[in-house]
């Protein structure tokens, strides 16, 4: 299947996008890097697809207007120039993890794993590692209630499949605050979360199937800390809706982090302690539709819970809608 990486990144090629573009070329990998207002204006970088502002502006995407500048959410493009080059996988990562040997793996919507078909929150780490550890998105009041036993290894479709990630794994500001890392998870067979099973996911190293690319969309009026989580959850109430698991499985990068202000990422993810447990539940109330044709309708149904919690401004469904009409019309 045709395969593209996407990334986007502010940063002059470092090492992490040198070991990308390396393996993409040698793994025929389409790798697209989506450039912001602060990226170095002389980027180059040989085995890689290089979106600058000027360029994504001057492309037909018409969400590239739309789209804020300095936000992660101008990730969304180069998923669309994903999709418009014919990509039937796409796998996104971040300019701090480095990839491993089993990331360059060829992707499969089935695997072999263990799966968890009990219902309500469930926190995957703790499946691959014995500390005390849970993913940024999940929320606190849940925390210390124990994992459910894993059932024996199955094979079942999962169009979206989040990985973990050793070093600086993918951790609120109140663990980075309050607890030790760096950590190394366990290489344990993957775990397959079913329909009615709740978790949050990122999009630091996550692998999404062309049925499930419409749920690629990241919202844009929220923090940088909470879009690729809320997306998580509207796309895992989608997928519930139409049977679809979600796979974790183990570590396949390693992230040396970013410089981040804890500070500020507390700040930022406040909404988040606050909220992510009603979300859900909100989203939970929802009629979804199964079937393909009505994930548009399913996301706008989402996306308009977001606004009425006042979580999210009320033009982002004019985004969205961009988002969609793109989708539909061409890919």
């Amino acid at each position: 299947m045709k395969t593209a990486l996407v990334i986007t990144s502010i940063s002059p090629p470092n090492h992490v996008l040198h070991a990308c573009a390396k393996g993409c070329l040698q793994h025929g990998i389409d790798f697209i890097v989506i450039g912001d207002r602060r990226s170095p204006p002389d980027f180059r970088l040989d085995g890689c697809d290089y979106w600058s502002i000027e360029r994504q502006l001057d492309s037909d995407l018409g969400l590239a207007q739309l789209l804020p500048e300095g936000h992660y959410s101008r990730k969304n493009l180069g998923y669309l120039i994903a999709m418009a080059q014919g990509a039937e996988v796409i796998i996104e990562t971040d300019d701090d993890n480095l990839p491993m040997e089993g990331f360059w793996e060829e992707r499969c919507k089935s695997k072999e794993a263990r799966r968890i078909s009990a219902t309500g929150w469930i926190n995957p780490y703790s499946y691959f590692t014995e500390e005390d550890i849970w993913p940024r998105g999940f929320p606190l009041e849940e925390i210390k209630n124990p994992s459910p036993i894993a059932e024996a290894a199955t094979s079942l479709h999962a169009p979206i499949q989040q990985g973990l990630t050793d070093g600086n794994p993918d951790v609120d500001a109140i663990y980075r605050l309050t607890r030790t890392l760096p950590i190394t998870f366990r290489q344990e067979l993957p775990l397959l979360m079913a329909p009615g099973s709740k978790a949050p996911f990122n999009s630091q190293n996550t692998t999404w199937f062309k049925e499930a690319f419409p749920l690629l969309y990241l919202p844009s009026t929220c923090s940088f800390r909470m879009t690729d989580i809320w997306r998580s959850f509207i796309a895992k109430r989608i997928c519930a809706a139409n049977g679809w698991y979600i796979l974790f499985h183990a570590a396949t990068v390693f992230q040396e982090r970013n410089p981040h202000d804890l500070m500020i990422d507390f700040k930022d993810e406040i909404s988040g302690y606050l909220n992510n447990s009603a979300i859900c539940k909100k989203l939970d109330a929802l009629v979804i539709e199964p079937g393909v044709a009505q994930i548009s309708d399913g996301l706008v149904k989402c996306y308009e819970i977001f606004i009425r919690s006042g979580l999210i401004d009320k033009k982002e469904l004019v985004l969205l809608m961009s988002w969609l009409e793109t989708v539909n019309s061409r890919y």
